[in-house]
């Protein structure tokens, strides 16, 4: 093969994603893709062998203090200057892509209350998703019940689930979020603190127009904290917030009771907000990757750090979270930074996860998935070389601490475990609005309240799982776009998601994870 007018002659089968060595490699040598250091050479390579992980290891650059003055020459946005998206303006200036209610517990023990609540609202109020796998399920047990077992091998699968919904009853709003976690009590008080911080973030997120909150009563995960969390996040938060405490309500009954009248009035007053109008700038969006392979860094990462850098020169906000995946590029998102304090956070933050994991036997080494070496992706280096391109190549406003909400415009990062959920959760807990999700091996993650838009690396994933897949990046890769086309391409998108007119693919399978991150080793 020829690239660059030099010809590679391969000495093994490479198969696609994987990488080969452009010049032969002793023992010791350092591995670079990207333009960065990956990994090292554990036996000699050949010029044009497969790179593996017998004859390569995780090896990361160094990196210190921010360098020098970063000069950056922002994209033209002539073209969305005057766009706008249709959003819900709240009283505090944000403006949310969705109007949703919000019922959570403070501690695990309230989650059977949660979900009698969910039962009730959903089922009576229009919201309860088509029973698709009930259908068959109902079907399999006809089957049994006539004597047809010979037929319960291969039934007729029904496709399309009853949908004996009554009629939305609130025509405005888009749904009431139930939440249910493990957390608030029997862990340590940074946990429950921690907790109550990402309660917060989520009851102040501008498409939650307001919440529902059941506490037992002796939790570690206290009332008084969640309230400071909010206040700290917003001084000025006057949304409706409905708080029961179980110990002092009497009866189960008694306050399941309260709470259903209470937040059938607060959903009266939700659905009376309707879509105005908002400047592209009011857009708050997370860059995610999960399920990624040996193209991720080549199209759907690049791609979405083009609509960053777009977004960025909009006035708008982007986070770029998964701390462990940003290892060996740290040096250049430091030197990226507006200063050397936002630089020097994200140093004590980058070496104090290193440290927890380090006093465990664990280190960012250890994150790749099988699926990600099987793909492509073999050291820790490697797959951050790739996953940092998500965060374009706009400064460096904000450095924030799990789980700190953003509010500096352009590009923010956030200290969260590459794990999908806890880290669409902690970005979710932070404002984003929408967050774009790269996969390359297909990953159907979503969230409660913010729209996640799951984008393939390559043509094969969006033809395999259309039902996951939202944007199919696949063609900067057969050359048939580029990433600056595509990354227009995928804001234009956003857009569409932000005004309501698209619900992502995740949105339609009632797809709501939600991990809250207890601080512990997670990679």
């Amino acid at each position: 093969m020829e690239f660059g007018g030099t010809k590679y002659s391969l000495k093994s089968r490479v198969p696609a994603k994987h990488k080969f060595a452009t010049q032969d490699l002793p023992i010791g040598a350092p591995v670079l893709m990207y333009g960065v250091l990956v990994g090292k050479a554990s036996q000699p390579i050949k010029q044009g062998e497969l790179l593996t992980v017998s004859n390569i290891h995780h090896e990361a650059a160094p990196y210190g203090k921010k360098k020098a003055q970063y000069h950056w020459t922002p994209p033209d946005v002539s073209r969305w200057q005057q766009r706008n998206f249709m959003g819900y303006h709240r009283s505090d200036g944000q403006v949310g892509t969705r109007n949703y209610w919000v019922v959570v517990p403070l501690v695990f023990c309230e989650n059977r209350n949660i979900l009698n609540l969910k039962q009730a609202f959903e089922e009576e109020l229009g919201f309860a998703a088509p029973q698709l796998y009930r259908d068959q399920v109902a079907e399999l047990a006809r089957l049994y019940r006539e004597g047809k077992s010979q037929e319960i091998k291969n039934p007729a699968v029904p496709r399309n689930g009853r949908d004996s919904r009554p009629q939305r009853l609130f025509q405005n709003l888009d749904g009431i979020k139930f939440l249910l976690h493990e957390g608030g009590c029997g862990g340590t008080r940074e946990d429950s603190n921690n907790l109550c911080g990402l309660i917060a973030g989520y009851i102040n997120h501008p498409n939650v127009a307001g919440a529902t909150v059941l506490s037992l009563g002796c939790q570690h995960a206290q009332v008084d904290i969640l309230r400071e969390q909010i206040a700290r996040r917003n001084p000025r938060f006057d949304k409706p917030l409905i708080v029961l405490e179980q110990q002092k309500s009497g009866s189960e009954f008694a306050m399941l009771s309260d709470a259903i009248r209470q937040t059938f009035q607060g959903l009266i007053d939700a659905d009376q907000v309707t879509r105005a109008p908002a400047a592209l700038s009011q857009l708050c969006v997370g860059l995610k990757c999960g399920g990624s392979d040996g193209f991720s860094g080549l199209s759907a990462n690049p791609a979405i750090g083009h609509t960053s850098d777009l977004l960025a020169a909009l006035g708008g906000r982007t986070i770029l979270a998964e701390f462990p995946e940003l290892c060996g590029v740290e040096q250049e998102l430091i030197d990226r930074a507006i200063n050397g304090e936002v630089g020097d956070r994200f140093i004590h933050l980058m070496q104090e996860y290193a440290k927890r994991a380090q006093a465990v036997g664990a280190g960012f080494d250890m994150n790749p998935s099988p699926g990600n070496r099987r793909d492509g992706l073999l050291t820790d280096a490697m797959k951050s070389a790739g996953a940092a391109k998500k965060g374009g190549t706009s400064p460096v406003t904000a450095v924030l601490d799990y789980p700190e909400y953003s509010k500096e415009p352009g590009l923010n990062l956030l200290c969260t475990p590459g794990n999908d959920v806890e880290c669409v959760t902690a970005q979710v807990g932070a404002g984003c609005s929408v967050v774009l999700f790269t996969t390359g091996l297909g990953t159907p993650t979503g969230n409660p309240i913010a729209p996640v838009v799951k984008l393939s690396t390559n043509n094969a994933l969006a033809k395999r799982m259309p039902d996951i897949i939202d944007v199919d990046t696949g063609p900067v890769i057969s050359a048939e776009s580029t990433i600056e086309r595509m990354g227009e391409q995928i804001l234009d998108f956003v857009i569409q998601v932000a005004n309501g007119e698209v619900r992502t693919k995740a949105e339609q399978k009632s797809q709501e994870d939600f991990i809250p991150w207890k601080r512990g080793v997670s990679l």
